[in-house]
């Protein structure tokens, strides 16, 4: 996707007009003058004065293709009363605005400068550099200072043993971005999680990070949503960041109603388009159902004590006042064992029931033992009350209250809450929940062997028909032949390409880099207004068949991609079964998204004494 461009008169006209006030470079002696900018060299950000809208405050700020879209304020809590403003760099080589007094209503106040003779530039990213000229270092940066919203390349932080943290913080309403009461965080270091604050109080959460996804938030579906990274960097701090791949431009905002949005600029419509918010439903907001709850939006009323809890007081709970949530029904063994009043039944063993795809509680501890272990050790431990495990970030488990559980219909995690034998005996009955190859596989497991191959030819992913090796990703490449197969109207076992040597995959493969796949189709399906559809349908059966199993999508993620929930999709790598020389390669198609360096990045800049 490119970049707008200047498409009739007005626009070029207007683009003129700007320039005398648009500056690159300016000497030490000048400075930005209210309604003077500056523009970063590809034009996408702009530093300047503006006025939010209803007031006539001026603030100094970065603004993002339009100056609605406002991504960073310097005197955010002092604003100018006139359009007096000027931004310079002072004597002590900080970054300062003052007022037509020359007073000094915000600095980048850095103590330790030792040159005065420092100047700054504004990236193609919108970052604001404070450069010290001699040695090129950096002073200061806007990216290390953000206000409201994370631009690609920054990035939020948090180290404990500092006490250092990078956060987002709201405006206080849409015409004043001084900081309101909320922010965007990371927490919970040991795990990390995204965390929205009203506050002390926390507001939303995104669930644990597990390398690929955060778990609470089911729209993530593994490596597809674009760009999320989360990185120690050796000394405590962990970092949140994102990049964007053929999105152009992708800006997350935090709203002064405390909502979060992921946008992208489209340069077809001229205007910001919304991919995603993190709070839908009632069941986003943290704890919206209280202690020993699970929050499900589907339901009513949404809120349920868990299995083997009751509500704390049933006439609040009746009004749908769920915040006292619930409390044990009946005491676990470790209590029973220790009261004087023992029964037959007080060294009956615990056990755990299973709650599917949800976001598992807060205050998750964390550690590095299989999943057998994980629960045995819980059931040894009488403060455990729950645990989880992911093949990434390990055993979880709670001790104390479990609170903010949420239920998806896809996405999530599994958790095991302990309860009475009671409950077991009441609850716990028999279910046919493991069928077809599913049964082979331990709890543990994502993979398998067996010695006897059994399938149809042409439908069988690699590695089950050469190795006998099937995993939940075999399934989802002989989907990706049904896929193709409907699209373009032929077999994959009849089918052969003569001329080339290609088999039927290898036929769409190779029509498909050529930019020719509209010949694949079948002409009784094709319609030109959904030319698109049928394209992308293609797309994601060619991600279904690549040779090696890790790059397949799951099927949760092919369905997210069929209903387009998952917007922008990374290119198909060569699928199994064709005639190639270097079974080792791993083919990119041309359609590749176009990756941003942050070595290539041009600055704009205005220089100091």
């Amino acid at each position: 996707m490119g970049f707008s461009k200047c498409t009739n008169c007005f626009s070029v006209f207007s683009t003129l007009c700007c320039c005398l006030l648009h500056v690159i470079a300016i000497s030490s002696s000048q400075s930005i003058k209210d309604p003077g900018t500056l523009s970063s060299e590809n034009g996408n950000f702009t530093l300047g004065f503006f006025s939010p809208k209803n007031t006539a405050n001026r603030y100094v700020g970065i603004w993002c293709k339009t100056q609605d879209t406002v991504v960073w304020v310097a005197n955010r809590n002092q604003p100018l009363r006139d359009s007096s403003g000027i931004v310079t760099v002072s004597e002590d080589g900080n970054l300062v605005v003052l007022d037509g007094q020359k007073q000094v209503l915000w600095s980048s106040n850095v103590s330790n400068i030792t040159s005065s003779n420092s100047s700054f530039q504004l990236s193609d990213y919108g970052n604001l550099i404070l450069l010290e000229n001699t040695t090129g270092n950096t002073i200061w940066e806007s990216y290390q200072h953000p206000t409201n919203v994370l631009l690609p390349h920054s990035k939020l932080s948090s180290n404990k043993i500092k006490g250092e943290k990078v956060k987002l913080t709201s405006w206080k309403s849409p015409s004043n971005p001084s900081m309101g009461n909320f922010s965007f965080s990371i927490e919970r270091l040991e795990i990390p999680e995204l965390f929205i604050w009203n506050e002390t109080q926390p507001y939303w959460r995104s669930g644990p990070w597990n390398g690929q996804v955060f778990l609470g938030v089911p729209e993530m579906v593994a490596q597809y949503l674009n760009g999320i990274r989360v990185e120690n960097d050796g000394d405590g701090t962990i970092n949140v960041s994102f990049t964007v791949d053929d999105l152009g431009l992708v800006i997350v905002i935090l709203d002064s109603q405390g909502q979060c949005h992921q946008s992208y600029w489209d340069d077809a419509k001229d205007e910001w388009q919304v991919t995603w918010t993190s709070l839908k439903s009632d069941c986003d907001v943290y704890g919206k159902c209280g202690k020993f709850t699970s929050c499900d939006s589907r339901r009513s009323p949404i809120c349920n004590c868990l299995t083997g809890f009751e509500p704390r007081n049933k006439q609040e709970w009746n009004r749908q006042n769920w915040t006292s949530g619930c409390v044990r029904k009946t005491p676990l063994q470790c209590e029973r064992a220790n009261n004087q009043n023992k029964t037959v039944d007080s060294n009956k063993p615990d056990g755990f029931l299973k709650l599917q795809m949800v976001k598992v509680p807060d205050f998750a501890e964390g550690s590095f033992v299989t999943q057998d272990i994980c629960r045995s050790q819980c059931l040894e431990s009488c403060s455990c009350i729950a645990y989880s495990y992911d093949a990434v970030i390990g055993c979880m488990s709670w001790n104390g209250s479990l609170i903010d559980i949420q239920e998806f219909s896809n996405g999530g995690t599994d958790v095991y809450v302990r309860v009475a034998y009671a409950e077991l005996d009441e609850e716990l009955n028999p279910k046919i929940s493991d069928f077809g190859m599913a049964r082979i596989f331990g709890g543990s497991e994502d993979q398998a062997n067996t010695q006897r191959v059994v399938g149809t030819y042409g439908y069988m992913s690699p590695e089950y028909a050469m190795r006998g090796v099937f995993s939940e990703k075999s399934d989802v490449f002989s989907f990706g032949v049904l896929l193709l197969e409907i699209v373009s109207g032929r077999q994959n076992l009849s089918f052969y390409d003569s001329e080339n040597s290609l088999t039927f995959l290898g036929f769409v493969w190779t029509q498909w880099r050529e930019d020719n796949i509209v010949t694949s189709i079948d002409p009784g399906i094709y319609d030109p207004t959904l030319h698109e559809y049928i394209l992308r349908c293609i797309h994601i059966g060619l991600l279904c068949v690549q040779e090696f199993a890790s790059n397949r999508p799951t099927m949760a993620t092919v369905i997210s991609m069929l209903n387009s929930e998952i917007v922008n999709l990374p290119p198909p790598r060569q699928p199994a079964f064709i005639l190639r020389q270097d079974m080792s390669s791993s083919v990119s198609s041309n359609k590749s998204l176009r990756l941003y360096s942050i070595n290539t990045l041009s600055f704009s800049g205005i220089h100091g004494r």
